[in-house]
């Protein structure tokens, strides 16, 4: 598939491939032949969510993605899994339904790792779209805009997006994270920073 012309990390790949592995073996996966990957060790600024069909082994779908604003400016690099925090929570997540809220059509998140993403459905943190995921951002400021927590995605392409991976597909949100990497129980411990 040459991801890494593409710039998504070999960890982040090799990382969602083993909790993607688990969930389909526990069977919380309704729909295996779509994964997602947000590459966190990568800046707002790079596109760095990964829609990858694994039937067909092709990348269907690579765009902005923003992180939350208590996560940091460029680059997130602080992650939570409580309300009102305003960041991100990393790991294994399975898309759920799709509905219409503030922000237009979203797509529900349900995080599977207990005591790092698992209050996403509390939090209301979902997929939708928003007008700061845009590459003017990037030229005028340097960063795209940030959310509550969620990953917005750009508005011409978010409705494609949502379609594609609702209902049953895995999510994986990554970054080199040493908390993450000590305290998942989806990741070998050392494929991490290894």
């Amino acid at each position: 598939m040459r991801l890494d012309t593409t710039g998504l990390s070999r960890e982040a790949f090799e990382n969602a491939i083993q909790g993607y592995d688990q969930l389909e073996e526990k069977g919380r996966i309704k729909n295996p032949d779509i994964l997602s990957i947000i590459d966190f060790s990568l800046p707002s600024s790079k596109k760095r969510l990964f829609v990858i069909d694994m039937k067909n082994k092709l990348l269907l779908f690579n765009t902005l993605v923003s992180h939350g604003r208590n996560s940091g400016t460029l680059v997130a690099n602080a992650f939570s899994n409580k309300s009102n925090s305003y960041k991100s929570s990393l790991g294994f997540y399975v898309t759920g339904d799709t509905y219409n809220g503030e922000h237009g059509y979203s797509l529900r998140l349900i995080g599977e790792e207990a005591g790092i993403n698992d209050n996403a459905l509390s939090r209301g943190i979902v997929m939708h779209s928003a007008a700061y995921v845009n590459e003017a951002l990037i030229k005028s400021q340097g960063y795209i805009g940030r959310s509550l927590g969620c990953p917005a995605i750009p508005e011409n392409v978010h409705r494609k997006v949502i379609e594609r991976i609702r209902n049953g597909t895995v999510l994986f949100f990554y970054s080199p994270d040493k908390y993450y990497s000590m305290h998942s129980q989806m990741v070998a411990k050392d494929s991490i920073n290894s």
